[in-house]
């Protein structure tokens, strides 16, 4: 029998396999009892990596969002020096701009802890 401390590069697909835990491969194992161990890994190595690229995702869209949603805020569109005049100011577009910013990173966010709690249970990583 392997000791516990073999490096992953030395364990069998079958012994890699018995190691991951989670509701999908569960799921994969109980269902599907003709797919052998070595596709189950397959698919769920597959849906991991897609489902982990996604909340990736969602973080950086989130990130970019407030970042530009933060710049909104800077008055001064050539240098430290200048300000917008208040002529040029429109206010109501400012309104509308933060506030579907807003929405779209409450929205983002929901997603993002859905997602990440989803992704967590699937792949047994919580």
């Amino acid at each position: 029998m392997d000791s516990p401390d073999m490096p992953e590069e030395e364990k069998t697909d079958t012994e890699q396999l018995e190691e991951v835990t989670g509701a999908f491969i569960d799921s994969l194992k109980r269902n599907n009892k003709q797919i052998r161990n070595d596709r189950a890994g397959t698919i769920v190595d597959d849906a991991e990596l897609a489902y982990k690229r996604k909340v990736d995702d969602i973080r950086v869209a989130i990130r970019k969002l407030s970042s530009e949603r933060d710049n909104m805020m800077d008055l001064s569109p050539d240098n430290a020096q200048s300000l917008i005049l208040a002529d040029n100011f429109n206010s109501e577009e400012f309104v509308e701009k933060d506030i579907e910013l807003g929405v779209k990173i409450e929205n983002l966010n929901i997603t993002f802890e859905i997602a990440t709690e989803r992704y967590n249970y699937l792949f047994g990583k919580g």
